[in-house]
């Protein structure tokens, strides 16, 4: 009987043992789901609160955006003026050209008219002169003139460049020139750095394309622009789960309305 009891007795201490090692188990991976949960936590108010810092500079950026459009607007003022100018001297070298061609003209005929040049030397060699001076007169005017279209040809082309990006800015876009690259990479806060900015036509609050060959494989928001470098922000869900990005990749201009298509 003792010999029973003491068997009876070795079999539950066993299992008590045994349910005691489950339950320790059980335990231990409990504490390490919480610190895996609370690490998660930590990193999704990280992420909140840069996205927050985001949202508090769009008015700054719309700020900024409205007196960078006032300063274009102000130059294409200014351009026009002086394309208005450059007109204006246009015409008026063209009617003293004209003018002087009809002087010439004039002298001319009255050369032909003259019967004894012998009795009117002195005044044949005046009108000579004259008629030489007239016709450097208009040689010159003729260059100035094709100066001046040179010049208000260049005015023009020139007014038509900042117009386009008056309209891309005001459209809060980066312009359609832009061609830079990753300089580093912060996965932790979840944003890059870009090798240029304003030198380039970087834009704050634009949105940007990462690109490799021909496929876009992510996109930024431009949050901070200096003289020749920006910061920009990793577009939630932009980029593929298969895709690292990595400095050296290649950014160009994109457009708010763009999504990326999740990877099967």
């Amino acid at each position: 009987m003792a010999n029973i009891l003491g068997i009876f007795t070795a079999i539950v201490l066993a299992v008590a043992a045994f349910v005691a090692m489950k339950n320790k188990d059980r335990f231990e991976n409990e504490i390490v789901n919480r610190d895996s949960e609370l690490s998660n936590l930590a990193k999704s108010q990280d992420r909140l609160k840069a996205a927050q810092e985001v949202l508090r500079q769009l008015p700054i950026d719309r700020a900024e955006i409205d007196a960078q459009a006032a300063v274009k607007t102000d130059e294409e003022t200014k351009l026009k003026a002086s394309n208005d100018d450059m007109k204006s001297q246009i015409e008026s070298k063209t009617a003293k050209t004209e003018s002087n061609r009809n002087q010439l003209d004039e002298i001319r005929t009255k050369i032909s008219r003259i019967g004894n040049i012998r009795e009117i030397a002195g005044k044949m060699k005046n009108m000579r002169v004259e008629l030489d001076e007239l016709g450097q007169s208009i040689t010159d005017n003729e260059a100035s003139l094709a100066n001046l279209a040179a010049q208000n040809s260049a005015t023009e082309a020139d007014a038509a460049t900042r117009k386009n990006e008056l309209d891309t800015f005001s459209k809060g876009e980066s312009l359609p020139s832009v061609r830079t690259r990753i300089r580093n990479i912060y996965p932790t806060w979840g944003f890059v750095t870009l090798s240029d900015g304003n030198n380039i036509g970087i834009l704050t609050n634009s949105t940007l394309n990462i690109v490799r060959g021909d496929e876009t494989v992510g996109r930024l928001l431009v949050t901070a622009v200096e003289s020749r470098s920006a910061t920009a922000t990793i577009i939630p869900d932009s980029i593929g789960e298969d895709i690292v990005l990595m400095v050296g990749d290649r950014v160009v201009p994109g457009s708010k309305e763009e999504k990326k298509t999740p990877k099967q």
